[in-house]
């Protein structure tokens, strides 16, 4: 038995010599170096101890060695476990908790902070945006060009993502070998992916869509990747004539609208730009095709499944819907209570099954049992409809997720801080139409006697939670709008401020 989403990898490389990533500094990688450098990273591991089926932890800044390291782990055997490089030291604290991984790797910069939180696991390896670190030293030493793969089958895992729930408790979403290698060579196929695509890559690497989407389906495919550590606009304009492609969440491409360079011409060798991770405003769209004469590629996805659906590549891309469900895919709107198939144009809850959904959530049965139909139908809290033509909308979050800059914010976890402070009687946390973030993380206040002012409330947070979790403004109200079952009605407060950010 083969590595089997390794395997994904060296059938998309039919030339070793062939460039499979070029930094931002011009440090050129050849598909050959990735072969051999993640051989030596899995030795490493192998050589520290770590076993088949044990988690590698990883909150490193963005390089080329997260991606060997990344392809290291996997082909050892073990199993991948990126964090958010904003989480703080108490929430690294409870995913090493939770996981139990066998080591972690970290930057060097914040190993003395982490090492309370990281207290109970065995192995600490460091590693930077250069990557230099006791975890590129460990691969130093190995021989990667000898080392054998770990066999492991479809179903042995390959990663855990953590995503948030409602409650505040991170659920770890346990992504098997062919949940990501199957995804892959469907966006592969459906968005016609080949050897001489190069993709401009900006996104993060410790999420779904720059780990999984995006690096994944350029080594499926065999093509080659222009790796940028961060958005950065006029570099990605400077980038454009020699790229094919690019992904980006919609802050990717409003900000790109923001430069004078953006033109046709700019844009002329690029025959696909997809967005996703948040919905992109239907004038965002239409104001791209204007600029550039391309229309933008929608696709929708969760940590817990890849991605499910696209627009088409070829036929209209509609702005405002995701497309359909991509091959192998089986889509269906449900009512919520009753899990009846609702009609076209009937709004319901979103559920999926496939060889993309995950395999459940990591020592979680009680509520992988809950959020998985006995038919394997997966029920994603999201809330939508399937028009006439068969095109997806998502129209809303039954969980009250907020997404904003393409990242997962739950408003519990927020509002669970704001509540413990002292002079606040109740919150309620809210996502806004924001034209740059596609939502703003908005609080919504009742204060009490000594209340603290916007400006304290959001210094306070800031040093409890990713940066992107923090309210981009607070507001204060005398009271929450209730039901009359007594429950927040978050969709009141929605309707009242929608246009607090010009959304």
């Amino acid at each position: 038995m083969t590595n089997h989403l390794f395997s994904l990898v060296r059938d998309g490389a039919p030339d070793l010599a062939k460039t499979v990533i070029e930094t931002h500094e011009g440090t050129l990688y050849s598909y050959g170096d990735l072969i051999a450098r993640s051989g030596a990273y899995a030795a490493a591991l192998k050589a520290a101890g770590v076993a088949p089926g044990d988690r590698v932890a990883v909150q490193v800044e963005k390089s080329a060695e997260v991606i060997f390291l990344y392809l290291g782990v996997v082909r050892a055997g073990a199993v991948f476990l990126p964090l958010n490089t904003a989480y703080t030291s108490a929430e690294i604290g409870y995913f090493l908790g939770d996981a139990e991984p066998a080591l972690f790797v970290c930057d060097p910069g914040k190993r003395e902070a982490l090492s309370e939180s990281a207290a109970g696991v065995r192995q600490i390896w460091t590693l930077d945006a250069a990557g230099q670190g006791s975890a590129a030293e460990a691969a130093d030493a190995q021989d990667g060009a000898a080392f054998a793969d770990v066999a492991r089958g479809p179903e042995d895992l390959a990663a855990i993502l953590y995503t948030s729930g409602t409650t505040g408790r991170s659920k770890g979403a346990m992504l098997s070998h062919d949940n990501l290698a199957s995804n892959a060579r469907v966006l592969v196929q459906h968005w016609r992916f080949t050897a001489k695509d190069v993709l401009i890559h900006a996104l993060p690497v410790f999420h779904t869509h720059g780990l999984f989407v995006a690096t994944n389906t350029v080594l499926a495919s065999g093509g080659s990747m222009l790796f940028l550590p961060r958005l950065d606009p006029k570099k990605i304009l400077d980038l454009m004539p020699r790229a094919t492609a690019m992904m980006g969440v919609p802050t990717f491409y409003t900000r790109l609208l923001k430069e004078p360079g953006l033109t046709r011409e700019a844009s002329s060798s690029i025959r696909l730009f997809v967005s996703g991770s948040a919905p992109l405003l239907a004038e965002t769209h239409r104001e791209w095709q204007a600029r550039t004469g391309h229309a933008i590629l929608e696709r929708y996805g969760m940590t817990e499944t890849n991605m499910s659906t696209s627009n088409p590549y070829e036929g209209d891309r509609v702005a405002g819907t995701v497309g359909f469900p991509l091959p192998g895919v089986d889509l269906r709107v449900v009512d919520p209570e009753t899990g009846a198939a609702l009609g076209p144009d009937e709004v319901g809850m979103i559920e999926v099954r496939g060889p993309n959904v995950f395999k459940g959530y990591w020592r979680m049965p009680e509520k992988t049992a809950a959020e998985f139909k006995a038919n394997g139908f997966f029920i994603t809290g999201d809330l939508g409809k399937v028009d006439p033509r068969g095109y997806v909308h998502i129209v809303g979050r039954g969980k009250d997720l907020i997404i904003s800059g393409g990242f997962n914010v739950y408003p519990k976890e927020v509002e669970t801080e704001i509540d413990a402070l002292p002079g606040v009687v109740e919150s309620a946390v809210i996502g806004l139409p924001h034209a740059d973030f596609g939502e703003a993380v908005t609080a919504v206040v009742v204060g009490g006697q000594n209340a603290p002012a916007e400006a304290a409330i959001v210094a306070d947070l800031e040093g409890r939670l990713a940066k992107f979790k923090c309210p981009k403004r607070v507001l204060f109200v005398d009271e929450l709008p209730r039901n009359t079952m007594g429950k927040v009605q978050k969709n009141v407060l929605r309707e009242q401020y929608k246009g607090l950010f010009g959304g």
